[in-house]
């Protein structure tokens, strides 16, 4: 499994729909325990109901996620960044659009250079 999605219901669905898994979820805590089931294996005992086919850190090489959970996942997803480790994270866009509060790649750049063309 190369592509898993952590996200909202709808995507979630919609990813599936082109052949790539992934967890719907509502909350931070939600969020929390998928990312790390994937990222480190852990086994979840919160009662949280976490599928079987969740992937571990060598089955997933690219994690999707959409801006509401990367907010849930904030510094989770900082230093899992940092450490360079598989999977990467890709934010997207959740089904109701861009969060009015985050900067998007060509903001970000154009923030680091200085220039605004």
């Amino acid at each position: 499994m190369d592509y898993y999605i952590i996200g909202d219901p709808e995507l979630v669905t919609a990813f599936r729909f082109i052949g790539i898994e992934g967890t719907a979820v509502y909350d931070a805590e939600e969020a929390a325990a998928v990312f790390r089931r994937i990222t480190e294996g852990w086994v979840e005992e919160a009662g949280i109901a976490l599928p079987d086919s969740l992937p571990n850190g060598q089955g997933c090489r690219v994690l999707i996620v959409t801006e509401e959970a990367a907010n849930w996942l904030d510094e989770y997803l900082i230093n899992w960044q940092l450490s360079g480790c598989y999977p990467l994270i890709v934010e997207i866009p959740g089904i109701m659009g861009k969060l009015p509060d985050r900067k998007n790649l060509v903001d970000s750049i154009r923030e680091a250079i200085g220039v605004h063309v």
